[in-house]
């Protein structure tokens, strides 16, 4: 019987890898597929950043680069846009036409689902900063360390999955006919509220009161740290306030989840 109880869960966790990955692998290439998306989500940031970020790549603000600080901040504007639209409009599609009720059916483990979306929303995260950082430094004079890239890799992960759970919560409390304009109303005016449009320091007044209550802000600090750019708040009160923006998005998203489920 002890033999038994510790082959048992070992086999289960052999088999369930081939789950998770394939499962990731056609999210992943279904969202490439979907040009509707991936040109969208890709070359938004892209564009925005060769028209303001590389036009500006001789301008300075005392010893800051501007193009080196648009760079932050396009970066976390292209990730966050890959996580409220990948998993946030794509979720609410597909609860909309009863995918949800199919997956469950199916004998693939239930998190196998919102995993392969967070893991996608994490890798169009990545393409889009690497192609950022080529494009600022063959054409905007960026200078960047091995270093400094890692961490910018590093901090799109976290940020990815960080907005990943916001995409879930909205999957789950907007109609799939409306979601692309809710995430639009949330995503666009709390990226430029935040400074990753224009540096924060160029905004009105009242627009920097209200940018250190938004988690865009949080996460774009953390970005301009890798280059030594950001405000007076030291690095764990921006990652607390992610750490808490994910407690809150997850938690609601359980809550709403259990009540659909008792309907």
């Amino acid at each position: 019987m002890a033999t038994a109880s510790t082959i048992v869960p070992a086999q289960r966790t052999a088999s369930a890898f081939p789950i998770y990955w394939k499962e990731t692998k056609y999210e992943f290439l279904k969202l490439l597929r979907t040009r509707s998306f991936s040109l969208s989500v890709i070359g938004f940031p892209v564009m925005f950043y060769v028209l303001f970020g590389v036009a500006n790549k001789h301008a300075y603000e005392g010893s800051v680069s501007i193009a080196k600080l648009m760079l932050g901040g396009y970066a976390c504007f292209g990730m966050v846009g890959a996580a409220l639209f990948g998993v946030g409009v794509g979720l609410a599609f597909e609860r909309s036409q009863g995918w949800l009720e199919l997956k469950r059916a199916s004998p693939m483990p239930p998190m196998a689902y919102l995993l392969a979306k967070c893991l996608t929303a994490i890798a169009f995260g990545l393409i889009i900063v690497t192609i950022l950082i080529a494009i600022g430094t063959l054409f905007a004079s960026v200078t960047l360390t091995p270093v400094e890239v890692a961490k910018m890799l590093g901090i799109t992960v976290a940020g990815s999955t960080v907005f990943a759970s916001m995409g879930l919560l909205l999957a789950l409390i907007v109609p799939a006919n409306a979601a692309p304009g809710v995430v639009n109303l949330i995503y666009l005016p709390m990226s430029f509220a935040s400074g990753l449009w224009i540096p924060l320091q160029f905004l009105p007044h009242f627009v920097q009161k209200i940018a250190p209550f938004l988690p865009t802000y949080h996460l774009s600090q953390l970005m301009l740290s890798v280059f030594g750019y950001r405000d007076q708040m030291s690095l764990a009160t921006h990652w607390s306030g992610l750490a808490g923006f994910v407690f809150v998005m997850l938690g609601a998203s359980w809550a709403v989840f259990h009540r659909m489920e008792n309907d």
